[in-house]
This record gives structure tokens, C-alpha cells and sequence, in this order.
């Protein structure tokens, strides 16, 4: 969460502490079937983790039933070590049980690391996200 904030925090949740937010959000998905959050380990510290789902026909996106990996991140001391490609093979793994054909995923533009294993694991260039930010004068 700190990662992408800090490379642009106008386009991600502005809230003081937004890694308490998004961690009591992750805890709320480990109940929901339709949900993985899994962590990556090293001597019982955790190093990394990935969060996904399943996901239904999405007529707003022109998608069709698939999985979606929202989130993975490994501890940039513990890079290169393979914990993000065993996460992602897990996620992937999870989301074909689940009867899902197709994965997608969102990844920073600047994360060249990220893109190089995403298309390492098979995945594609499909989309490329855009934002405008609209000045907003007064209690419009």
C-alpha cells in the first residue's frame, strides 16, 4: 500500500495510516470463499503476500467470469528470492480450481520488476489505466 502511494498519492487512497485501512480490509477477505489472501514466509517472518478473487461476468470492464490478482508484494529485502513468482504460481493455481480460465491484474507503470514477472508467468499487455485529476473548488 505504502509502496504505491508513495510513488503517487493522488491516485491512491488518501487517509492518514491507509496500511491499517487496507490491512483490516485483508483480514475481512479471509472469510469470503470467493477471496485468497496468502503470505510468503521465510524463517516464520513474512516476507510477501498476495490477495485475489473470483470474479463474475464484469460487463463495466468487458470481462467475462475470471481471476483477479489485486494485490502482491514482497519485502524488497527479500526480492529476487523467488517468494513473488511461488505467490503468483499459487494464485494462479487457486483461481483455475476455482473454474476460472482467465487471470487478469493491474501493475504501476514504473514497476518494471513486477511487469517482467508478470509476463515471465504468460501474462499480456491488455489495458493501460489513465487518470485526470479534477480540481474541486470549495463544497461543490
Amino acid at each position: 500500500m505504502r509502496q504505491h502511494h508513495d510513488a503517487d498519492a493522488r491516485r491512491f487512497i488518501q487517509v492518514e495510516h491507509p496500511e491499517v485501512g487496507y490491512g483490516r480490509f485483508l483480514v475481512s477477505q479471509l472469510s469470503n470463499p470467493n477471496s485468497l489472501v496468502m503470505v510468503a514466509e521465510q524463517s516464520g517472518t513474512v516476507i510477501g503476500y498476495v490477495f485475489a478473487d473470483v470474479e463474475s461476468t464484469n460487463w463495466m470492464e468487458f470481462r467475462g467470469p475470471c481471476g483477479v490478482v489485486h494485490d502482491i508484494y514482497v519485502d524488497e529485502a527479500a526480492r529476487r528470492l523467488g517468494a513473488g513468482r511461488e505467490l503468483m504460481s499459487a494464485a494462479i493455481a487457486w483461481i483455475r480450481s476455482n473454474g476460472r480460465s482467465q487471470v487478469v491484474l493491474l501493475t504501476k507503470s514504473g514497476n518494471e520488476h513486477a511487469r517482467r514477472l508478470f509476463a515471465a508467468l504468460g501474462f499480456r499487455p491488455t489495458m493501460v489505466e489513465m487518470t485526470l485529476d479534477l480540481e474541486v473548488k470549495g463544497d461543490e
